[in-house]
């Protein structure tokens, strides 16, 4: 056949022939399929097709005279010419031998599923697209679900003319591209009858963060069409590709998305969309054993492109799950375009400098802060009102948006996920973006200022009115490490795959409590006592929190080991001190179903909390859920990295007895490399060290509660504020004491608070003192590195 290549015909390096979508098809097909990698099958018309049609019916002169002097900007003139470029297209009549290539490829591939006529997808393949440099992705049109012969002709040649969609023609003007250096290849490839199961996109690389050691996989019922299209909320789930590699079952964070509606079949060929069940929004939409299959794909075909290209090559890939073969299948796969483009050794840091109301919020894309005029549209007609350097506010986008999205300061919508066709294109422009709202055309007002913060970790705040920031940008490439070790202090996982890139020795204090009280949100005793809660409204609360678990105490231990693990991650293989929780009685309390389980104390600071709750028949039933979530981490995701500590350890009795309760809850100390540290807070913990080294394996000196307690001063009390002092000669001494008596025993120090970076001589007194580690915010710890370097240079160190 002449015009006729079969997928397994065609590779990578074919790109020419048969464009970037159809040579990577092939690609997958000829090298990955005896890895396991599934490909849906089918043929490709080659560009030589496209032009072919072009030069028959002698219409490429009339296409170069309709777009004579193309202006982008001027949408009403792009739309105009655009759709009379695609109407000569479609209007062109197919030569008669290619007419007859076409029909003969359909009529055997039809016969390989045995079938006269075979639901096929007919999509386009652009010669430019994928490159990686400039993604073509989504710029021309596919249509799904196409029976019979007349059809695949008519959707082929909307294929060819889709090459001029308005989305198409800016893109390439704007990238430099010549209209008529790009053809246009069409790929006629068998349905995966994802709309009888589930369909989406994933990447090897986290999209927001540029992390590259995770797969991130979005995933919706249905047809994909609506998934890439951001036209629903998707679930969302994160795979850890180091400890997959190993055989551990690392999926490290799942979200449930709200799913909405779903692309099936329509009788009369096509797709139509349809409302989801309860059922389905309540459920995810793939097992964990898909999820494990896909990230496994998504590693193979990383690891394939790298080689083949020769350098580090993550991938933005497609796939779909047959619900009638209960197979799984990548139906496309292309190289990511934006973090892999960037210079990683350049850290620019986004940071609010006031406060302001929040209007709506959703998902954070990127990390800048952006303000701006609003302007609302909801729908493209309209885009030609959209002005440069305003807020584009809108329900969703698709392609059809790209001409105004490059004008935009920030985009703001009430759909999509973080795959999405906003948040590609914003992260590609970089323009920060907050993606499925729900509400953001209704309480945003045309003509209002406001801000776009994506700089708070997941969620991104749309705020009112302009507020002041600041950008900090920092070059890490020259930045020298300090032989004492500075690591960072770490609770909310939203913002660990972000401060992956700042240089750091791990993390040395990960706080439980901001995951309890944010993601968890319930009290762990209101789980396991669910029954017997008097509280009807928190009862009902829990209900809807932990939909489908049926072991309820089962979405303390699974959210709580999945945030653990996302924080763990970001370092990995670098330890990570997680200190068990530390609420106070009150903060307990507050937690849903807390009340009826908590004690009303007079000084909740000095009172029921850390050691001595993990053992008290009181509570100790809550602290196994702690310890089997963090036994998930380490066994079942394979995050050996994580250390445990032990907070408010008034005597070394108490140490024992918590050990011994953790060890009751499969964490046994040195077993698989586990290490268990104590905090020094309290006087006995400094008086006493000898006795604790022979308990812990070592020390991190929370500053705050030991100068409270060295100085007896209420944190908590103005009246006594300005006596507060990190840097008193009692407290000072106490450290001393420590780090001398803890090196003795050979056991690590460390301290996690803000005071060596608040005060540069606080810092040089622990450098002196020989202290092992440091660990601050993220934001303190480029400054204190510095600092800490000056200082070490000057010991002769």
């Amino acid at each position: 056949m002449k015009f006729i290549k079969w997928l397994d015909e065609v590779s990578i390096s074919d790109v020419g022939l048969v464009g970037g979508k159809n040579a990577s098809l092939g690609e997958m097909i000829q090298e990955l399929k005896s890895e396991g990698v599934s490909v849906p099958y089918g043929f490709a018309l080659t560009a030589q097709s496209y032009w072919y049609l072009l030069e028959s019916a002698n219409i490429k002169d009339k296409i170069q005279s309709t777009l004579k002097n193309l202006n982008t900007n001027d949408i009403n003139y792009l739309q105009t010419k655009c759709a009379l470029v695609r109407q000569t297209i479609e209007q062109a009549k197919l030569p008669e031998d290619l007419l007859k290539e076409i029909k003969e490829a359909y009529i055997k591939l039809s016969s390989m599923y045995s079938t006269q006529n075979a639901d096929v997808a007919v999509r386009s393949s652009a010669t430019a697209e994928d490159l990686p440099d400039a993604s073509f992705a989504g710029q021309q049109d596919t249509y799904l679900n196409v029976i019979s012969i007349d059809n695949v002709i008519k959707y082929v040649k909307k294929c060819y003319a889709s090459i001029f969609t308005d989305r198409a023609t800016s893109y390439r003007h704007d990238k430099g591209f010549n209209h008529f250096d790009i053809a246009l290849s069409v790929a006629v490839q068998k349905m995966v009858r994802s709309d009888k199961a589930a369909s989406g996109v994933m990447f090897s690389i986290d999209t927001e963060s540029g992390f590259d050691k995770v797969v991130v996989i979005n995933a919706s019922y249905g047809l994909g069409e609506l998934v890439v299209a951001g036209k629903v909320n998707p679930d969302e789930f994160m795979v850890f590709k180091p400890t997959l590699g190993k055989g551990f079952k690392s999926i490290i964070k799942k979200n449930l998305g709200s799913k909405l509606s779903k692309a099936i079949y329509d009788e009369t060929g096509g797709i139509k969309e349809v409302e989801t069940t309860d059922q389905e929004r309540l459920s995810y939409a793939l097992s964990d054993e898909d999820i494990l299959t896909l990230a496994s794909w998504a590693v193979k075909i990383e690891n394939h492109y790298t080689k083949k290209r020769g350098h580090y090559s993550p991938m933005d890939i497609e796939w779909a799950k047959d619900g009638e073969l209960n197979q799984l299948f990548i139906v496309q796969a292309r190289p990511e375009t934006v973090h892999s483009q960037k210079n990683l050794s350049i850290m620019e840091t986004y940071k609010l400098k006031e406060k302001g109301k929040i209007i709506t919020k959703g998902v954070a894309v990127g990390s800048k802060i952006a303000s701006g005029v609003a302007r609302v549209l909801l729908d493209a007609s309209k885009i030609s009102e959209f002005k440069e350097g305003e807020v584009l506010v809108t329900d969703m986008t698709d392609p059809d948006w790209e001409p105004i999205m490059k004008k935009a300061k920030a985009i703001v919508t009430n759909r999509g996920g973080r795959t999405c066709h906003a948040a590609i294109i914003s992260r590609e422009l970089g323009v920060p973006a907050i993606v499925g709202c729900g509400n953001a055309t209704n309480v945003i007002k045309a003509g209002d200022e406001i801000t776009i913060s994506c700089a708070e970790g997941d969620e991104g705040f749309v705020y009112k009115g302009k507020l002041d920031f600041e950008v900090e940008t920092l070059d890490l490439s020259s930045l020298q490490r300090p032989k004492t070790q500075i690591k960072l202090n770490l609770g909310n996982p939203a913002l660990a795959l972000s401060s992956a890139n700042i240089p750091n020795d791990g993390i040395g204090l990960a706080r439980m409590e901001f995951i309890i009280s944010s993601f968890i949100q319930v009290h762990p005793l209101a789980l396991i006592h669910f029954d017997e809660l008097g509280d009807k409204e928190a009862k009902k609360r829990i209900k809807e929190l932990t939909q489908g678990y049926s072991y309820k105490p089962q979405y303390f231990i699974d959210k709580l080991a999945q945030g653990v693990a996302l924080l763990a991650a970001s370092v990995y293989p670098k330890p990570i001190l997680v200190r068990m929780s530390d609420f106070k009685t009150n903060e307990y309390a507050n937690l849903i179903g807390g009340a009826q389980f908590e004690p009303e104390e007079e000084n909740p600071m000095i009172g029921w909390r850390g050691a001595s709750r993990y053992y008290s028949d009181n509570y100790k039933e809550g602290f196994a859920l702690e310890c089997l979530a963090m036994k998930k981490v380490r066994d079942e995701f394979g995050l050996t990295n994580i250390q445990l500590m032990i907070p408010f350890c008034r005597t070394p009795e108490e140490g024992r007895q918590v050990v011994e309760e953790m060890r009751k809850n499969g964490l046994v100390q040195g077993e698989n490399g586990l290490e268990i540290y104590v905090m020094a807070e309290i006087p006995s913990n400094v008086v006493c060290a000898d006795e604790y080294a022979q308990i812990f394996d070592g020390f991190s000196i929370g500053s705050n509660d030991l100068t409270q307690l060295t100085l007896g001063i209420d944190r908590d009390s103005g009246l006594i504020a300005h006596l507060f002092n990190e840097r008193h000669i009692a407290v000072k001494r106490m450290i001393s004491m420590l780090i001398k008596t803890a090196h003795k025993h050979n056991k690590s120090v460390g301290i996690c608070g803000q005071a060596p970076s608040d005060f540069p001589d606080f810092a040089e007194f622990l450098v002196e003192e020989g202290i092992n580690s440091m660990s601050l915010n993220p934001d303190s710890v480029m400054l204190t590195t510095l600092k800490v370097l000056e200082v070490e240079k000057k010991l002769g160190r």
